[in-house]
């Protein structure tokens, strides 16, 4: 995940209304009452590509409940915080939404590191909370009141390892961030792969200098270089592959799903939870609603927030508490059908059934490879 920043102060949290009841024991139960608005926590990197992203589709679906009516009648109110993919920022507004008597539901986090620091306090704190992008496998199991809805790296990157091998690869070298994300990716992607490990090593997040790679990478010449990070450490690798002529493939995880801008990026393989490109119906009303409102394409980040937000807004319907969500998200009644597919969660939080498509770049699109 991107590197630590300093985000400005949590303003929208607990200032919405001068009227919102703060508690300190944050785990009482919160229900709103029949004429008041129901409000969702929704915590994430905004000023980043993918937490842009993010947050973009939690506001598609806020906008589309609300146009439909609501939630049983009442407006839904999204209350923003800006986590900077902090783990500690993480923890202090996870801390805030707790203790706000008005939140009933927490979208996010997104980041791997930040869900994990935040789980704790949800956990603690009894409120519910769906993570959208964060697939470490340190939050499988970490708290009955945790849940997300994208698979976790140790299936990722399984999977991903697996379509290296059957591209016919043999000699694979691997770099990823140094962090739970890139950690977890790379190596369930080590255990999976059929051939040869050339190298394995740690790159800074984001704009990463990888030039001491890619030229020992021209002379061990790998089939294919898989990277474990986000975009922004991706297109670096990209922009230097591109300029030392490297000759191998190159492979990503849902991290990638933003190198699209990379003229670099061509023919570059990534492995994400949704394409644009699908041809289901719910895709493609999806992506004309997102292009009419914002002008651009979702990804994959835009569709599992949206998914997510529109989940949590579901369960509120029904549970109408905090407790009473987290038992219709634990529930195996559960039916929702999203952009993304099916979502319903195991006992451990992580989404039953979940797995990635395999796209490539061509002409700055994610295009589902054959046979996916």
């Amino acid at each position: 995940m991107p590197p630590a920043q300093v985000a400005p102060p949590v303003d929208s949290i607990l200032s919405v209304k001068a009227a919102k009841i703060l508690v300190v024991a944050g785990f009482l139960v919160a229900c709103a009452a029949p004429d008041e608005e129901i409000r969702i926590g929704a915590a994430g990197p905004w000023t980043t590509g993918y937490g842009s992203m993010n947050r973009m589709g939690i506001q598609l679906a806020e906008a589309e409940i609300n146009a439909a009516g609501g939630i049983g009648g009442r407006p839904l109110t999204i209350v923003y915080a800006d986590d900077a993919g902090d783990g500690a920022r993480a923890a202090t507004i996870a801390q805030e939404f707790v203790d706000s008597a008005s939140i009933l539901a927490v979208v996010g986090h997104v980041n791997s590191g930040a869900m994990v620091a935040a789980a704790k306090i949800y956990d603690l704190g009894r409120l519910p909370a769906v993570a959208t992008t964060a697939t470490t496998p340190e939050l499988t199991g970490i708290s009955p009141w945790v849940f997300r809805v994208i698979s976790s790296d140790s299936v990722n990157g399984v999977d991903l390892g697996r379509f290296a091998t059957h591209l016919g690869h043999r000699r694979a070298a691997i770099l990823y961030e140094n962090n739970s994300y890139g950690r977890g990716l790379a190596d369930a992607f080590r255990r999976a792969f059929g051939g040869e490990i050339l190298a394995m090593d740690p790159i800074a997040e984001g704009d990463a200098d990888v030039e001491p790679y890619i030229t020992w990478y021209r002379r061990t010449n790998p089939d294919i270089v898989f990277v474990a990070g986000t975009e922004l450490s991706g297109m670096a690798v990209l922009r230097e592959a591109r300029r030392q002529g490297l000759q191998a493939d190159f492979l990503g995880g849902d991290g990638w799903t933003g190198v699209v801008a990379e003229p670099g990026a061509e023919g570059a393989y990534v492995g994400a939870p949704f394409s644009a490109l699908e041809p289901r119906k719910e895709v493609r009303e999806f992506v004309e609603r997102f292009r009419a409102r914002y002008g651009r394409e979702p990804d994959g980040n835009a569709a599992l927030a949206y998914d997510a937000t529109m989940l949590v807004a579901r369960a509120a319907e029904r549970g109408r508490t905090r407790d009473g969500i987290r038992d219709v998200l634990a529930g195996d009644d559960l039916a929702y059908t999203g952009v993304t597919g099916p979502i319903r969660f195991r006992r451990d939080g992580d989404p039953v059934g979940r797995s990635f498509l395999v796209t490539r770049v061509r002409a700055r699109r994610l295009v589902v490879e054959d046979g996916q």
